[in-house]
């Protein structure tokens, strides 16, 4: 069988995959669509994190259209980030057998553990899914930030961005059918062309630490464990 080409990833989830066809809220079998998929990358032996957001619930960013502050709205959805997390966690127990251990950056102590990078390494080492929740426990900083700060502090190889679309495109592909699809791309293209891959706190994050980002379509299955295997799926940038 071919050998994972990394061994250590951090998968950054949306909150709105969990959403399925839905416009909010969880569908259970989106959940279970993606936990059968990191379970399938735990049986390769990958040691995995995940950074999940809260956009199915709500976003801090849109806080304005809800006349909320916006440091309120961005800890609503910090909250909004744990419970995506808590489903997660629940299928990947109950459902795949899969040990797991949710942290958040804000202290809950009932329901998950805090954000500790040493212990969350050692959780890794012992083959649990970490699934490190409430962002990076500060307003106007994205889960895309949060998901390059995880993978840089855990020493993971790769940034496995799952979105919705099968890589990264000089237009929007759902509005311009003619947009062209790029194979590999170096972060200071993406930050100059303004491509709305990653926020650019993220991207200059991982530019920063050559950390390599993976950009692919969470849909299609076994995507996930094709890019883990080297071959080519998505977007690179790097």
């Amino acid at each position: 069988m071919k050998e994972p080409m990394y061994k250590r990833v951090l998968l950054k989830l949306s909150g709105e995959v969990l959403s399925g066809n839905k416009k909010f809220g969880i569908d259970s079998g989106m959940v279970d669509f993606v936990t059968s998929q990191i379970k399938d990358l735990s049986s390769l032996g990958v040691q995995i994190a995940v950074v999940i957001g809260g956009g199915n619930i709500f976003r801090g960013i849109t806080a304005d259209k809800h006349g909320i502050d916006r440091v309120a709205a961005d800890y609503m959805g910090m909250l909004a980030t744990v419970i995506n997390a808590l489903a997660l966690q629940d299928y990947l127990e109950r459902k795949h057998g899969i040990n797991t251990r949710v942290q958040t950056a804000i202290e809950m102590q009932k329901i998950a553990e805090p954000y500790i990078r040493r212990k969350a390494i050692r959780h890794l080492q012992k083959k649990r899914v970490v699934i490190f929740a409430g962002g990076t426990g500060n307003p106007y900083f994205t889960t895309d930030t949060t998901a390059a700060l995880r993978a840089v502090e855990i020493g993971a190889e790769v940034v496995l961005k799952a979105t919705k679309v099968d890589g990264v495109y000089d237009d929007d592909p759902m509005k311009n059918s003619q947009a062209k699809k790029f194979r590999e791309i170096s972060y200071m293209d993406a930050l100059r062309k303004g491509l709305k891959v990653m926020d650019t706190t993220a991207l200059s994050l991982c530019m920063d630490n050559k950390m390599p980002i993976i950009v692919f379509n969470i849909y299609k299955k076994n995507n996930i464990r094709k890019a883990i295997l080297g071959e080519q799926v998505g977007t690179i940038i790097r």
